[in-house]
């Protein structure tokens, strides 16, 4: 099964991929024909009533393969207010080939004219809650006719993820939905049929741009609402912390704080004005520090950053150690602290963002090509009970049962500093998302701003932090 939102970022990965939602369009309304030639004589009476979208639009499409049927369409609304371009393309097809099919501008004076099959192409899975006019009326409309009634996509008025009927929803006999079935469809009393309309099964694995589609900024937020990042790290490396800690801002969390011995407080707090550096008297992070950035992150209920520079010194390990078994919040356990996970029992929610040999030492698979051992990832995910982005040429992300590879980045990213970039990213879309999500986005962005960039050999790592804003706004350069 797929959710709402999962099915339009396929749809747009899809896109991505060279497979434009025209084409896609095209294919679902040959379906819908498919299913009303299933359930209906030739020559019998068709009434269409569409919506605005891209459901009206598959309705639209399904109206020209009906050649053998008696069709009307009636589009509830004006012309000029179907909301995308290939609904209206198809719209306008009809007018131009001069089908029965005018617009109803007011709910009152729909006339089904007496059908043996109504399809319902008037809202899609993306609209929930309670039918609004002209919506409603036309509703009522179809569930008093004696007609077959096939749903394009959900019956209107139907919540597709959770089945959910809204008052006075359509009462479809037949469904037909498209690539995989949505949750909600599973306890109607209606035939509900698949069809395949050619998305590549691409579309899923690969991450692309449709994982994007949910990291614009709530314009109601509130500060806090998009996430506080802690990143502890630092010690023999003072460029790593400061390094995440920046990417985590760039990608949307609100405050982000840096926890670091006093040694390194200077050239930390010196890189960036907008880090709020915190720091400790001791050389390295010991066991000593735990209790109060344990209870720090809980009071404020950071996403936990663990990891970069932290070096690899025994009390250094043995902290690690401790703050994971103590902490029951989400956290990215990167570089020198993914050692301990493996033999750690911890209540956190954690992405683990291990390079090729650092998952090989965790116990994951030792290949030099990560992607020809998907499967061996997937089981040692599964094993640890954690998400884990493996890094590579190609990235693998994987939380035991679905796995997603992201193809994104350049050669040039074998610099230094941009697996920081990416826990820093990675922590803050953790903050907003599930874990498996928040693992896929981030390399994507990582890896889509350094081609944006096309910095070749002379890529730093700090220079992907002016690039991520953009990449996040879909500025896909072609």
């Amino acid at each position: 099964m797929i959710t709402t939102d999962r099915m339009a970022a396929v749809d747009a990965n899809a896109a991505a991929l060279g497979v434009p939602r025209k084409q896609l369009m095209e294919s679902s309304g040959n379906a819908v024909a498919r299913a009303v030639r299933d359930v209906a004589e030739p020559g019998a009476r068709v009434t269409i009533v569409a919506g605005r979208g891209n459901n009206g639009g598959d309705a639209f499409v399904a109206a020209r393969f009906l050649e053998a049927f008696e069709v009307r369409v009636r589009l509830l609304g004006r012309t000029e207010a179907i909301s995308t371009g290939i609904a209206r393309e198809n719209w306008n097809a009809l007018q131009q080939s001069e089908y029965d099919a005018t617009e109803v501008r007011d709910s009152r004076a729909l006339d089904l004219d007496d059908p043996d099959v109504v399809i319902d192409a008037m809202l899609g899975t993306g609209v929930t809650g309670a039918l609004r006019e002209p919506e409603a009326t036309a509703a009522e409309a179809i569930n008093t006719t004696d007609a077959t009634v096939v749903a394009v996509d959900v019956p209107s008025g139907v919540d597709a993820d959770t089945g959910e009927a809204a008052s006075g929803a359509v009462d479809a006999d037949h469904v037909v939905t498209f690539h995989d079935e949505k949750p909600g469809l599973a306890d109607l009393d209606a035939e509900v049929r698949v069809a395949d309309i050619g998305i590549p099964a691409a579309a899923e694995r690969f991450v692309g741009p449709g994982d994007l589609r949910t990291t614009a900024r709530d314009p109601h937020a509130a500060k806090g609402d998009s996430g506080r990042v802690l990143v502890i790290g630092g010690g023999p490396y003072t460029g790593a912390p400061a390094l995440a800690a920046e990417a985590s801002l760039r990608a949307g969390a609100d405050l982000a704080f840096v926890s670091v011995p006093q040694k390194v407080f200077e050239p930390i707090a010196g890189y960036a004005k907008d880090l709020i550096v915190q720091p400790y008297d001791a050389d390295r992070l010991s066991p000593d520090q735990v209790g109060s950035l344990v209870e720090t992150a809980t009071d404020h209920d950071d996403v936990v950053v663990l990891g970069p520079g932290l070096g690899t010194a025994d009390e250094t390990l043995e902290a690690v150690e401790q703050f994971l078994e103590k902490f029951d919040g989400r956290a990215v356990v990167d570089a020198d602290a993914l050692s301990v996970v493996p033999e750690i029992d911890t209540d956190a929610t954690l992405v683990c963002t291990p390079n090729r040999h650092e998952l090989a030492e965790m116990g994951g698979p030792d290949v030099d090509d990560l992607r020809s051992a998907t499967d061996e990832i997937a089981s040692f995910a599964g094993d640890l009970g954690h998400v884990v982005l493996a890094k590579a040429k190609d990235d693998v992300v994987s939380d035991g049962e679905t796995t997603r590879i992201c193809r994104a980045g350049t050669p040039g990213m074998t610099v230094g500093g941009t697996g920081d970039v990416l826990a820093g990213l990675t922590a803050a879309f953790l903050a907003t998302h599930a874990p498996l999500n928040a693992a896929c986005m981030a390399p994507y962005v990582n890896g889509r701003t350094a081609e944006r960039l096309a910095r070749g050999d002379g890529l730093l790592a700090s220079d992907l932090l002016d690039g991520v804003s953009g990449t996040l706004r879909g500025e896909y350069d072609d």
